[in-house]
């Protein structure tokens, strides 16, 4: 019997199909059915996992942001209803925490609010179903697959998230030479070989990124447009706003000579630049490119409110009520210094507070309501 069957999987397809492209390795080794990284019954995330999300830290990151979602849904006008569709929900800890604290803080936004989690893993919806069991039988919250099954039927206001969602979209890899593509050896490993970079490809250097150096190499993400594509789609018929915290650069970044290679993989929160060393059992992983994601979204009529540190969003949200909402449920002074450690390694640069970017959106909403979001205060 094989170690690795996703492994065997692959060269399976490279022997059909031919070397194939590094973005179409990269998404079988995350999401082939029931092989892939995050398509196959384990824990990736947390202490038992390979990595922390901000979520896995304390639950005042959905606390805070549940504090935005509520004064962006009184910018758009407390409507009776409105709809959070969260992409890359993960374990569901997120929405919980959302949806815990504006049930018992802002209760007429809780009454309005219709939580909408798009997975593409049975494994992890399963897991998102169990812990969100209370809200999904109130109908304030459900869970789906796609973006077609989660999209609202009414409902003429939408706050669309995503945290670490675009960093695990599928890349391609272009040197000075061409575009990389995976092999398989005659002893079954699997190796790169180089072609002539696709037109596309060569498109996306040139219009949001800069092009590789020799002996470097650069990432392209079509996925991240098609599915930002597919995201500003959401809000033709409706208002609202669209908020993706992930690592990321700029193409000025870029052209500084910066973030000029960033796949890495995670494994038992240890890091490798080695995609090829167990398909299936590490996560993958990229630096976002946001100018493309700001451009796509722009061509598709949406604002682009700012582009923000997590600490600066955070802080602006917290500095409202003197970040009451961290300390609420503390009791004694050792929970709390507990608390506030956790809460410094989420704003501080000695924390993820300076690595994680936050890029905010909007959609038929006036500039000025929007630019007085607390959350945007520093990108004023």
């Amino acid at each position: 019997m094989s170690s690795n069957p996703l492994r065997d999987r692959i060269v399976e397809v490279i022997h059909r199909d031919g070397p194939i492209p590094f973005s179409r390795y990269m998404r079988m080794c995350l999401y082939e059915p029931g092989l892939g990284y995050y398509a196959r019954p384990r824990e990736q995330f947390g202490k038992a996992g390979d990595f922390y999300t901000s979520s896995d830290v304390h639950a005042v990151f959905g606390r805070l942001l549940c504090r935005q979602f509520e004064e962006m849904w009184r910018v758009l006008g407390s409507t009776k209803q409105i709809d959070i569709i969260e992409f890359g929900p993960g374990r569901g800890l997120f929405a919980l925490d959302v949806l815990d604290w504006a049930e018992k803080k802002f209760p007429d936004f809780a009454a309005a609010l219709h939580y909408r989690l798009i997975e593409t893993s049975e494994w992890l919806r399963d897991k998102q179903t169990e812990r969100l069991s209370r809200h999904i039988a109130s109908e304030h919250a459900a869970v789906y697959a796609s973006i077609e099954e989660a999209e609202p039927k009414f409902g003429h206001v939408l706050i669309v998230f995503g945290n670490e969602f675009f960093d695990a979209l599928p890349v391609d890899l272009v040197t000075p030479d061409g575009e990389i593509r995976v092999d398989a050896a005659e002893n079954g490993n699997l190796v790169e070989r180089t072609v002539p970079a696709r037109s596309e490809l060569l498109d996306y250097i040139g219009r949001f990124g800069v092009y590789p150096e020799p002996g470097g190499r650069v990432e392209v993400n079509l996925s991240a447009l098609d599915h930002m594509r597919r995201i500003a789609a959401l809000f033709e018929d409706r208002r609202g706003f669209a908020m993706f915290v992930d690592y990321g650069y700029t193409r000025q970044e870029q052209q500084a000579g910066r973030h000029l290679d960033t796949l890495l993989t995670y494994r038992q929160h240890q890091t490798s630049p080695n995609p090829y060393e167990a398909p299936g059992e590490q996560d993958i992983t990229t630096h976002v490119n946001f100018t493309a994601l700001q451009a796509v979204a722009e061509e598709k009529q949406m604002d682009s409110l700012g582009l923000l540190k997590q600490s600066q969003v955070l802080v602006g949200i917290g500095e409202v009520n003197e970040f009451a909402d961290v300390f609420e449920d503390t009791l004694v002074p050792q929970e709390r210094a507990k608390v506030a450690l956790q809460l410094k390694h989420l704003i501080t640069p000695d924390g993820v507070g300076e690595v994680f970017d936050v890029l905010v959106l909007g959609r038929g909403v006036p500039h000025d309501a929007a630019r007085a979001l607390h959350g945007l205060k520093f990108a004023r």
